[in-house]
């Protein structure tokens, strides 16, 4: 029989009890946005309350994977692919190429090196555009490295891969949706090996942006087990996690009687254990779904659906839960807050004229709501919000904020801003 070394086993307890105090995936410990920091400045600028900035080796998507005193992530470098690892004091410990491929997509959108990095304090997953996907330890050695597009096929997609793998126990759920494929893949974290692959099916006609989908796969947690939830292609689905099969899935995010041709899922759902917020795009509708009576097809009015707002859900950054209260952050600086339970909106405000690419973070009872032009807005989720402070760096941010020992990481293309009271 096969047994974990006793130091691997001491390691994965460890690294149980240390996720709170460290930013150790995309949208923190619990995946939802929420950090347990307290004491975070509410004002800071180029020349307040920044601990430290850092140089970044080229633009890039990836929100800071923190643990310990150690941060990482990947960047666009030239035309190099590169997972980097820099320590709390602000220095390059090392950098890794990854691959290569096309240095912008849509313009200044964005570009390969979007996708986050996750860690269990022991190997750090990293997947770039190009289809490299790996493990690494914190030394920067890999430990394994597959090219997702050379084993499950070419991407088709007209502005580049960027789902971020979900982390959970000693799985790595991958989701590869875009016009050549749609599938769903658990690996093995240790070794890289295929425990299983599924397609997820959609009935999208031919020659529509549908199946080109920007989001990423998370994991929902309750009482009833675990279930990987992946979204995009005119459909929310469910599926178990042992084999892959499918539980529920929720319909008409792209209304078949007003079917958008150029729909595509940027914005990710927010899973909570007993409520999940699922978007759309365009402007459309957004679904307040209770994922414990969730099962089969649910349509609208199906009494899985607790509310369905009809237009006006984010197009890139995901909801946001604070209690009875959920944020939804525009693309173009609006932001809307609704009642958790019953969908109504409470107040809808434009709180800045920037484009909006980051997800918000709830940090030291705060959202903190970053622009792409460098306009932070500090609101207190009050009902309605209060805007408390409108803070302004220089640099262009696409990333989400990250938070770890009392200290706010801001990754920006250009500097890695590290925001403190000093």
């Amino acid at each position: 029989m096969f047994r974990l070394p006793l130091t691997l086993l001491l390691t994965g307890l460890v690294a149980g009890s240390a996720w709170a105090d460290n930013w150790p995936q995309w949208r923190g410990p619990k995946n939802d946005g929420h950090s347990t920091e307290k004491n975070l400045p509410t004002e800071f600028g180029p020349d307040k309350n920044v601990l430290w900035k850092a140089p970044m080796p080229g633009p890039g998507a990836s929100t800071p994977c923190i643990w310990g005193d150690k941060i990482f992530l990947t960047a666009q470098a030239g035309e190099d692919l590169v997972l980097f690892c820099i320590n709390t004091e602000g220095k390059t410990l090392w950098t890794t190429k990854m691959g290569s491929g096309k240095a912008t997509y849509r313009g200044d959108e964005g570009n390969l090196a979007s996708a986050s990095c996750s860690t269990d304090g022991r190997l750090v997953f990293a997947f770039v555009g190009s289809g490299e996907l790996g493990a690494y330890d914190f030394d920067g050695k890999p430990v394994w490295q597959i090219n997702t597009q050379e084993k499950y096929g070419p991407f088709k997609i007209q502005f580049g891969a960027h789902w971020t793998p979900v982390l959970y126990k000693d799985r790595l759920y991958v989701e590869l949706f875009h016009r050549g494929a749609q599938l769903l893949i658990a690996l093995d974290k240790n070794t890289g090996k295929e425990i299983w692959k599924v397609t997820r099916t959609s009935d999208s006609p031919q020659g529509v942006e549908s199946p080109d989908v920007y989001a990423s796969p998370f994991i929902w947690e309750g009482k009833s087990g675990s279930l990987l939830i992946a979204h995009g292609n005119d459909y929310c689905t469910a599926h178990k996690l042992d084999d892959g099969a499918e539980v529920w899935r929720v319909t008409e995010l792209n209304p078949k009687d007003s079917y958008n041709r150029a729909w595509r899922a940027v914005s990710s759902p927010l899973v909570t254990p007993d409520l999940i917020v699922i978007p759309s795009c365009k402007r459309g509708v957004t679904v307040g779904l209770d994922p414990l009576k969730a099962q089969g097809t649910i349509n609208p009015g199906n009494t899985a659906e607790v509310w369905r707002l009809p237009k006006g859900t984010p197009d890139v950054p995901s909801p946001i839960r604070v209690g009875n209260l959920i944020f939804l952050m525009g693309e173009k600086g609006d932001l809307t807050e609704m009642d958790a339970k019953t969908g109504e909106i409470i107040v809808n405000e434009r709180i800045t004229n920037e484009r909006h690419r980051a997800n918000p973070v709830l940090a030291d009872d705060k959202l903190y709501l970053l622009g792409r032009e460098g306009t932070c807005p500090v609101v207190q989720p009050a009902k309605p919000f209060e805007v408390l402070a409108k803070n302004k760096l220089p640099d262009t941010f696409t990333a989400s904020p990250a938070t770890a020992d009392g200290r706010l990481y801001l990754r920006g293309w250009n500097f890695l801003w590290v925001i403190a009271k000093k």
